[in-house]
């Protein structure tokens, strides 16, 4: 599931191209068909919650996986794993062949529109400055939203940047929270930074984990109809409303819940 930690650790896959000219590139979407990054320099490339930029020259490409995207890295001439019509971009640099398949945004504007773009993202549990500023203007931007639940709250990205539906099951049953809880009887401190510890821990993981075994990563994500890793309990899920923001590409989406009855209890 691409989360924060995916991209994060993405980016820093890819820090070795900044600084080197893009030889080749292929937009293979309808809005960009016509558009190239050949003979551009690649300034920097860094992650914002779910999101991937790459500054080359005066432009950003921007990309987010959504569900099922991902980048694959070739040495130049090496037959692709995926088939060819799932690539929504490729891009050739000093002998490597980046190609991003079944990519869910492929975006590619003036740099100094950055920061409109992104103004409407809350703050990144991984960026630098998290612990100075972004935390507290998270915890601000989910408690002034009383009564919406908890599940809500942390997966909008106008609340914090890089959560999705895993880290949201993981840090509610952690917790002790039903997903649907309002905002008003949590401990909103608290779960902000059980978040921000448990993406920072797992962003140097190949495989992430929330119960310290990788052969059992999960308490209750993907796991309805089987018992609590803690109390035996049948799993349950349902649905909760997603991201609302129009700006944010996940918006509008009812998404998985799961939750343990007898941990989590909806009181």
């Amino acid at each position: 599931m691409p989360e924060g930690d995916t991209i994060w650790r993405l980016s820093e896959r890819l820090q070795p191209l900044v600084g080197r000219v893009i030889t080749h590139s292929d937009f293979r979407i309808a809005p960009l068909a016509t558009a190239s990054l050949t003979g551009e320099c690649i300034d920097r490339i860094w992650p914002y919650g779910k999101h991937l930029y790459w500054q080359c020259g005066e432009r950003i490409l921007h990309t987010h996986l959504l569900m099922d995207g991902e980048w694959r890295i070739h040495s130049m001439g090496r037959r692709w794993s995926k088939p060819a019509h799932t690539a929504r971009l490729v891009v050739h640099v000093d002998g490597v062949e980046l190609v991003g398949h079944d990519l869910g945004v492929v975006e590619l504007w003036p740099a100094q529109q950055y920061g409109q773009r992104t103004a409407h993202l809350g703050p990144d549990l991984l960026a630098p400055e998290w612990a100075d500023t972004g935390r507290d203007e998270a915890i601000a931007r989910i408690v002034s939203h009383p009564g919406r639940t908890i599940g809500e709250a942390l997966l909008d990205q106008r609340n914090l940047a890089g959560i999705g539906n895993e880290y949201r099951a993981e840090v509610c049953f952690l917790k002790g929270l039903h997903p649907a809880a309002p905002v008003s009887a949590c401990d909103v401190p608290a779960v902000v930074d059980l978040a921000a510890k448990l993406m920072r821990d797992n962003r140097h993981r190949v495989k992430r984990t929330f119960t310290g075994d990788e052969r059992e990563n999960t308490f209750v994500f993907g796991r309805r109809h089987r018992p609590c890793r803690r109390c035996g309990t049948t799993i349950e899920s349902s649905t909760l409303g997603g991201a609302t923001s129009v700006a944010d590409p996940e918006a509008g989406r009812e998404r998985i819940i799961w939750w343990c009855p007898a941990c989590q209890p909806l009181s």
